[in-house]
């Protein structure tokens, strides 16, 4: 009797247990949270990123574009202040981590691309505006570099700028490491057949092909 009695005990309490709906939506609640946060975050952080992303193949188009309109040369306070106008394009993400490099190439008659000269920059924000640090390219003078084939014309001149960017999230609960990109662009010199850099020492000279 003693047991049947016990049985029943635990049986209603099993019912009241079931019928009883108190915190339900606290436990809810908490279940669903975490998969919020993800959603939430993650969408910040990708949103971020692909816009860093454009921003930064815009940063490449113009830092080629700036370089192809001189007339015929430029000097270093030219270079800095196409790289410090190119890297405001990332405005208002932080500039400190933009590096980027212009380099001229040279196309001889047997379609081989070489390096002209190359300029390398990092952009930082300094008193409130872009500034640009000039700093050794990692290209030399005669280095071979691969170019889209339909940019292979014999005996002509292209302007090739790369850059870089390490993108940092926001918040870090999805995207927890730092995703480093990159990017390129290739324009033709504007207003002559090459852009000589530095300046030539005697004003009639032009562009030398790299042997």
């Amino acid at each position: 009797m003693s047991l049947l009695s016990s049985t029943w005990r635990v049986r209603r309490k099993i019912g009241d247990l079931v019928r009883d709906c108190r915190g339900v939506a606290a436990v809810e609640f908490a279940m669903i949270v975490p998969i919020m946060l993800v959603l939430f975050f993650g969408t910040v952080e990708l949103s971020s990123a692909i816009a860093i992303k454009r921003k930064l193949t815009l940063v490449a188009h113009a830092t080629s574009d700036l370089t192809s309109q001189s007339l015929d040369s430029v000097k270093n306070t030219d270079m800095q202040n196409v790289f410090a106008a190119s890297g405001a394009i990332m405005l208002p993400y932080s500039l400190t981590p933009l590096s980027a490099t212009v380099s001229e190439i040279f196309i001889d008659k047997n379609k081989i691309a070489k390096i002209q000269w190359s300029q390398s920059a990092t952009v930082a924000m300094v008193s409130g505006s872009p500034q640009a640090t000039l700093k050794a390219s990692p290209h030399n003078r005669g280095d071979t570099v691969t170019v889209p084939e339909g940019l292979l014309i014999p005996n002509t001149w292209l302007i090739w700028s790369e850059v870089s960017y390490t993108y940092t999230p926001t918040v870090g609960y999805v995207v927890k490491t730092d995703l480093s990109m990159e990017d390129e662009a290739y324009t033709r010199p504007r207003h002559s057949t090459c852009v000589d850099y530095p300046p030539p020492a005697n004003a009639g000279s032009s562009c030398t092909p790299v042997s």
